[in-house]
Order: C-alpha cells, then sequence, then structure tokens
C-alpha cells in the first residue's frame, strides 16, 4: 500500500517481544536512535542514567522499577517516524510472569518483532510470544537474531536459528516469517545493512518495516460500526457516533440496525464539522441515519448482506490475567465493543500447552495460561470471529466487584444457547421491583443497571421492559386506558409467575395509573415501587425515540405526559430523581433498600 502525494505517510503498528536479557530495549533504542527518532532530553537523560557510557536500553527502560529489575515489566508505547512510515512500538516484557502484558500489546498490533539470543536460540518463551502474537491476529513475524557479533557473525549460527524458528512458525496457519540477523548492541542491520554479515542478502530491520504491506482492515471488508454516542442538536438533528470497526460506508448506502434487525439508508457521515464522502475504518465518526429509529450505545450499524452473529452463547479463547483463577458458574461481566452484558462461564473445554501447542483437559485457567472457554451473556453479543474480524470478535472479561480486568477474550464461533437455568444463593425469595415514570426518564437505564449488579452477586434476575413486552406479549393491545391497564396486567401476571419461583423480576414500565399499578402489588405481594421521577422538560429534552416530538405534533395520540395523564405513585419505596442524581448514585439507593428490605 502507499500513500498518495501531499499524504501523511501510512501508520504501522508493531509488538516486539523476546526472553529475558534478549537484547530488545536496546534494540529499540537502537531503532530510534540511528533512524533519529530521539528527542536530545531523552538522550541526555540516556546518558545520566548509562553507567559506562550510553546505555540504549535506557531510552526505553523508563520506568524506575524497570531499570531497578534489569527486566522489562509493562506496556510501553514508542513513537518514530521516517520519511516512509510511522510507526507504534508496543514495548512488551519478555518475562513469562508477565505473558498478559504481551498479548496486551500485540492486541493491535500488525506485525510483531521476535528476539532471538543467537547463543540460547528458540527457547520455551520464543514460541509462547509466537503463538500469542498469531493467537492475537498478527501473521507476520520478523524474528531478529540478535547479538551476532557474539557468535562471531557466523552464518551457520543464524541458519541454525532460523530454521529451528522457521519449523515451529508452521504449526502457525497462514503465519508469515521473516528472519535478520542483528547485533544491536553494535548497530548492525538494525536501521543500516551490516558489512559484517556479506552473506545475508536481506534487508535491514528498519527497511523491512518500511516496507512490509499494512493490512489495515484485518482482512474483512463487511461493514461494523458499534454505536458508543447519540449526539442530538437543535431540533431533528441526530447522529451516532463510533469508531468503524470494518469496512467502509458512503451516505446513501443501505445498513441494518440491531438489534432491531430495521434496515435504513445513511443520509450523511460527519467528522467534526466537516461532510464526507466515504468513512472506512478505524475512523471514528458521525453517521446520521434517513429514518428516526430506536439507535442507541452498544447497537450495531452493519452491512445487510453480511450482517455479523447474534450470539448470547459460544466458545472463545481467553488469555487468562488474573491471580484468582476462572470459576465456572461465576458471574464475570464482558466488554464488547460498546457494551457491557452480564455473562459466565458454563464450561472450560481445554487449556493450551504452550510448548507442544496442544490442548489439555484442565480444571481450572490460572495467570498466564491459555484456554478455551464457552460462554454464555444475558443478551446477544454481536459479533465475529476473531480470525475474521479483530474488533468484533474481541472482549475482555471483567470481575463485576472489583472491576479488575480478568482476561482478554478472542470469540471462536457462536453456540446454540439452551434455555438458561442459572443457580441462585439458596433459599432465595421472589421480588419484583417495579420501575415506573414517564418515558425517558431513565427507568431502562436504571433497571439494567440493578441488572447487571444482582447478577454479579450471584441473583437469580430477570428483566422485563414495557418496550420489549409491547412488541411480543402485548402487540395486540393499543393505548386506550383498558388497553394500557391490560399491558400492565399481562406484565404483572409474567412478573407474578417469576417471583413466585423465587427470581427477581425487574419491571420498566411507565405503567401512568396508580390504580392498576396498585392491584399488581395485591396480587404479586412481594413488590417494590420505584418512581423513576425526572420532570417533563427534562424528559423531552432527552427523548431518545422522538415520541414527545410526533406526540406534539399529533402523530401520537394519548401520549402519557402530554395529552395523557401520568398519576406520580403517591408512597413508592424509592424515589429516584433522575434530573438531579447520577445514575450510579440512583442504583446505589435502589440496592441499598434491597438490602434493608433483605435483611
Amino acid at each position: 500500500m502507499t500513500h498518495s502525494s501531499g499524504m501523511e505517510p501510512e501508520l504501522l503498528r508493531l509488538a516486539t517481544a523476546g526472553s529475558v536479557d534478549d537484547g530488545k530495549s536496546t534494540l529499540i533504542g537502537r531503532l530510534l536512535h540511528d533512524s533519529g527518532g530521539v528527542y536530545e532530553d531523552q538522550l541526555h537523560s540516556a546518558r545520566m542514567a548509562s553507567p559506562n557510557g550510553l546505555d540504549l536500553a535506557f531510552l526505553t527502560d523508563g520506568l524506575r522499577a524497570e531499570r531497578e529489575q534489569g527486566i522489562t515489566i509493562d506496556v510501553a508505547y514508542r513513537y518514530f517516524a521516517t520519511a516512509r512510515r510511522r510507526f507504534i512500538i508496543a514495548d512488551t516484557p519478555g518475562h513469562e510472569q508477565y505473558t498478559r502484558n504481551m498479548a496486551t500489546g500485540a492486541s493491535t498490533a500488525q506485525l510483531v518483532v521476535i528476539l532471538l539470543d543467537a547463543r540460547k536460540g528458540v527457547l520455551p518463551q520464543t514460541r509462547r510470544h509466537a503463538y500469542i502474537a498469531w493467537l492475537m491476529g498478527i501473521r507476520r513475524i520478523v524474528a531478529v537474531v540478535n547479538k551476532m557479533d557474539l557468535v562471531g557473525y557466523e552464518q551457520r549460527v543464524f541458519d541454525e536459528v532460523r530454521r529451528d524458528f522457521a519449523d515451529f512458525a508452521r504449526q502457525l496457519p497462514g503465519a508469515s516469517l521473516e528472519a535478520i540477523p542483528a547485533s544491536a548492541l553494535s548497530g548492525d542491520n538494525v536501521v543500516r545493512r551490516s558489512t559484517r554479515m556479506p552473506w545475508f542478502g536481506g534487508s535491514s530491520l528498519l527497511e523491512c518495516l518500511e516496507t512490509v504491506p499494512i493490512d489495515e482492515c484485518g482482512g474483512m471488508s463487511e461493514f461494523r460500526f458499534p454505536v458508543q454516542y447519540v449526539v442530538r442538536h437543535g431540533g431533528d438533528y441526530r447522529g451516532y457516533a463510533g469508531q468503524i470497526a470494518s469496512g467502509s460506508v458512503r451516505p446513501g448506502d443501505e445498513v441494518l440496525v440491531l438489534p432491531s434487525q430495521r434496515t435504513t439508508r445513511i443520509r450523511s457521515i460527519g467528522l467534526y464539522e466537516d461532510s464526507l464522502a466515504r468513512a472506512f475504518a478505524p475512523m471514528s465518526v458521525t453517521l446520521c441515519l434517513e429514518d428516526h429509529l430506536d439507535v442507541g450505545r452498544g447497537d450495531m450499524l452493519s452491512g445487510p448482506a453480511h450482517p455479523p452473529m447474534a450470539a448470547a452463547r459460544f466458545l472463545a479463547t481467553l488469555v487468562w490475567m488474573a491471580e484468582t483463577p476462572l470459576a465456572l458458574g461465576r458471574p464475570y461481566l464482558v466488554k464488547h465493543t460498546t457494551q457491557r452484558v452480564c455473562a459466565e462461564a458454563v464450561r472450560l473445554v481445554s487449556r493450551l500447552d504452550i510448548g507442544t501447542l496442544q490442548e489439555r483437559e484442565c480444571a481450572e485457567l490460572q495467570l498466564n495460561q491459555i484456554g478455551t472457554v464457552e460462554l454464555e451473556t444475558h443478551r446477544p453479543l454481536f459479533c465475529d470471529p476473531y480470525r475474521r474480524n479483530r474488533t468484533t470478535g474481541s472482549f475482555i472479561l471483567i470481575d463485576p466487584t472489583s472491576n479488575q480486568t480478568l482476561a482478554a477474550g478472542m470469540i471462536s464461533s457462536a453456540l446454540e444457547a439452551p434455555p438458561r437455568s442459572r443457580g441462585n444463593s439458596a433459599g432465595q425469595r421472589g421480588l419484583t421491583v417495579w420501575f415506573t415514570g414517564l418515558s425517558s426518564s431513565g427507568k431502562t437505564t436504571l433497571s439494567q443497571a440493578v441488572y447487571e449488579r444482582l447478577w454479579a452477586r450471584g441473583y437469580k434476575v430477570e428483566t422485563l421492559d414495557g418496550d420489549q413486552v409491547r412488541r411480543h406479549l402485548t402487540k395486540d393491545l393499543g393505548f386506550s386506558k383498558q388497553d394500557r391497564d391490560d399491558n400492565i396486567r399481562r406484565i404483572g401476571f409474567v412478573a407474578e409467575l417469576l417471583t413466585r419461583n423465587g427470581v427477581i423480576v425487574l419491571v420498566s414500565a411507565i405503567s401512568p395509573y396508580h390504580a392498576v399499578r396498585d392491584e399488581v402489588r395485591g396480587r404479586i405481594g412481594n413488590f417494590v415501587e420505584v418512581y423513576v421521577n425526572a420532570p417533563l422538560a427534562i424528559c423531552e429534552q432527552r427523548d431518545g425515540k422522538g415520541l414527545y416530538r410526533k406526540a406534539r405534533a399529533g402523530e401520537l395520540p394519548g401520549f402519557t405526559g402530554i395529552d395523557d395523564p401520568y398519576e406520580p405513585p403517591a408512597s413508592p419505596e424509592v424515589e429516584c430523581r433522575t434530573d438531579r442524581e447520577t445514575p450510579a448514585e440512583s442504583v446505589d439507593k435502589i440496592l441499598r433498600y434491597l438490602e434493608t428490605r433483605w435483611s
């Protein structure tokens, strides 16, 4: 790929890896120094830290803890550029203890440079790093056989190391390997070709990095756009902001909106104050649609011909990054594209033996281990296999209590999700928590957040959202007072059944009339009313679905709050003032009440 005249050089993201003391920090320092990518103050600091002349490793080992231990312990990102290309280097640790950090650095890279000590050859950690890089989607591997000065620059030594590494790389489908003999200390074959190894006819490391083809789309051309923010200006403007995960889009293109399965067309593409004729991955843009649809954070726009999978149960490879082992049946959070969903590991399929690359049966997954796991989420992810799309195919696993990142995950395939029967604390009593309030007051937002917090604590919990119920259970009902009451009675009936069977049911429904709410309360018994209170003016400003605007225009007669009354609860158990409180404050208030009630 080449860039047009006048455009800035293209960007290559690369990761570096190697075993301890292979000279990786010195190699990167040499690359930065000899290519003119080091500032004078950095050189001065490195000279001050070097006991005997300039030690190039100090250009990269910037953390005091790293200097004291003599090893790289964190991922550091280095930036430099030449006339031909810009570079971001993810400098990753070499020690096995920090395998998780290496996986983090490789997750966004397009190429990996793996260092080998010419005297030691291919080590277990070399194989580990190469496999993790391949697992994270990197197919271009540059093996730098370093410290050739310590073996007399002998071709025989280089050929043996290259042959051994090539034998291993053949086990990594699709991997492309290039090997370069070098001496980072003396600068041979780092930026300029070496005169001490005339038998090597290849390029230097920098020449290789400047000319290697860049695959910017991860091999996938299908359009994927996870929605991150809904942007509103003035009256009718509504845009959807986010980063294009793959593919490209133009005004007029047809797109599929997930999860609603509605199709529409792109009206315009915005970037700051400009309108674009085309946008492509990985650009961050704002898309406006021709139709007013219900689209929010966590939803996805895709090409209609080849949509992503909708998977609530799937196989994934995990790189485990926590001291606490993976536990089956324990609640976790999955951060996937722009959404967080509750999840649990239902089966540990196997663990990888990094020495043989064979899958082994195992009972647990521990720190720095790699395994295949079957996961289930409480709502589907719109995803692709990681081998096809590194953005929509990846996720991180989070501890819902501590918010600690536990694992990096790569989705392999979707599985059919059987009906879920999840265990809960012994003796859990059922309870209906009823969220009532005007449209756009925040009912769904709060109920979903409470759901995730209760799930994380191991409770058996379900949600009944008024909009979802209207599309299924009560789609035959209209919006007369009688139909509204019947709608609430049906929701109440389902909530009663679930409550009777020990489930915590979170109902989110406008439910405007206090009489039918009291009727449902009397039938269920174990009932908590949460009044989500926001002034009408605030709700109209939010108006995520454009309903108030239509009601004001007379297109939605009988709309609650406009030409049909809302009857606030007289004495709710909890009142959340969402115009004054943050969602987190409201959720904490609800949970405090529930804990008091249960105690």
